[in-house]
């Protein structure tokens, strides 16, 4: 066993041992039901035209008739923000959620923030009442004027806790799934409070706590759930220089598919590897310069090792990848309604075969195929007949006294004939009307009259 094998069993062996208490390995919210894994729904994409869900709130206006606010189809003309001619909602300016612009109020209200259901991002567990007596969640709390999700969810993770809780944009509260059991969902509106210590993040409300699981940015992870999500460490914030971070990874099955959301690392020098678990062999690797291809990526592998290592510069959103398990490595991965689904690149040094189209017109491409077989071969057949007089021999075009020869002239109609002799050595090449091109073709000998008419029927072919 090598030192990589060894590295890798060891850490597999004794991986478990450090879940926080109370952790369970995997993710407690499916991502099959999220549309955005931001923390604030920048990538948002989906089609609510509305304020409100299922058809409630106001309708939103169409981003290509808001040419007098800040934001328009016209001022994203690369599609970089998601703006088109139509009017779903979405968060152009890196505000805390998706919204859109809607006719103005008499209060002077143009926009509003757009509540879906379905864009709140794998590891948030939702909106929830917090009246104080008892407290939502159970565990320690703390307060800072520099609250960020993942300072609160770095807290509780140190504490051993398995959920997070942010609250009026400057508490912090620990509990676990029992906590919830007991807990009353609050609508995803009212945790509209701004964290102290990032504007483009949401930190709940007034009397209303925003929950993660910890597991969110997490540094070490056991992941052994059939389905779920792997965030960078410190995300929803950027990841921090000389991070050195690994994550387990074997749900039921007997290969991986792999998909990721979001890619973003400073530069080549930050890098993420994928090796099979129980061999330590690299099977992908990526970094700022070489990000993983769009759509899925299977991997015949039952068990995964993902390492993430950033230099002392790394600064970047960083990444978050969805996994399930697949029970036949065969099996043909289901593409999310609405998305595209693009084939995984093979691995480095893999085969890859083509078959031709069903239905494709077989026997047109083989008369196709035929014909031109045999116009080469003719092709050739005729040259070589020509070379056989010529073998061992120098040849010099040189102009002639005949009707035009070697095919069409652009100017004045000239003709050229071929002379050849035994090679004695390399004759250099003279410009037209030179007056050394009649001493060269002294010792040259004129082609047969034949020979010259099927080297021009030859050009002229070719």
């Amino acid at each position: 066993m090598g030192t990589q094998d060894l590295q890798g069993f060891l850490f597999l062996l004794f991986l478990p041992l450090l879940q926080p208490r109370g952790a369970s390995a995997g993710s407690l919210h499916s991502p099959g039901l999220s549309e955005c894994f931001q923390v604030n729904g920048a990538d948002y994409r989906g089609h609510q035209n509305r304020t409100g869900p299922r058809g409630a709130g106001r309708p939103c206006l169409f981003w290509d008739q808001t040419q007098q606010h800040s934001y328009s189809s016209a001022s994203d003309p690369q599609g970089r923000w998601g703006l088109g001619a139509h009017n779903f909602c979405r968060n152009p300016d890196g505000d805390v959620q998706p919204w859109c612009y809607v006719a103005e109020t008499e209060e002077g209200i143009y926009w509003r923030y757009c509540d879906i259901p379905t864009c709140h991002m794998p590891g948030y567990l939702g909106c929830f009442v917090d009246s104080g007596a008892p407290p939502a969640l159970s565990g320690p709390s703390g307060t800072s004027t520099k609250l960020t999700v993942q300072v609160c969810l770095r807290f509780c993770r140190m504490k051993g806790y398995q959920l997070a809780g942010v609250e009026a944009g400057y508490a912090c509260f620990c509990g676990s799934e029992s906590d919830l059991a007991r807990g009353r969902l609050a609508p995803a509106t009212d945790c509209d409070q701004i964290c102290f210590g990032h504007p483009g993040q949401l930190c709940g409300g007034d009397g209303r706590l925003g929950v993660y699981e910890v597991s969110v940015g997490s540094c070490q992870g056991n992941w052994t759930a059939p389905q779920g999500v792997i965030y960078s460490p410190d995300f929803p914030d950027e990841y921090g220089p000389d991070r050195n971070c690994s994550w387990a990874l074997g749900p039921p099955g007997a290969a991986l598919e792999l998909t990721f959301r979001l890619f973003e690392l400073a530069d080549p020098r930050d890098r993420l590897e994928l090796r099979d678990a129980a061999s330590g062999s690299l099977l992908r690797a990526f970094d700022g310069a070489r990000p993983p291809p769009p759509g899925p990526l299977r991997l015949g592998t039952a068990a995964l090792l993902l390492t993430f290592r950033s230099d002392a510069r790394g600064h970047a959103q960083g990444f978050a990848l969805t996994y399930r398990g697949l029970q036949d490595a065969a099996e043909d991965p289901a593409a999310p309604e609405g998305s595209a689904q693009t084939p995984a690149a093979p691995l480095d040094g893999a085969n890859v075969s083509c078959s031709p189209r069903p239905g494709a017109p077989q026997a047109a491409m083989g008369a196709r195929v035929f014909s031109t077989v045999t116009a080469v071969s003719m092709l050739l057949l005729l040259l070589l007949g020509l070379l056989r007089p010529l073998r061992r021999r120098s040849c010099l075009l040189a102009p002639g006294k005949g009707s035009p020869a070697l095919g069409p002239s652009r100017g004045p109609r000239r003709s050229w004939a071929v002379w050849y002799r035994q090679p004695r050595g390399v004759p250099l090449p003279c410009s037209p009307g030179d007056p050394q091109v009649e001493g060269s073709a002294a010792g040259y000998r004129p082609l047969s009259a034949s020979s010259q008419s099927s080297l021009r029927s030859l050009i002229s072919a070719l």
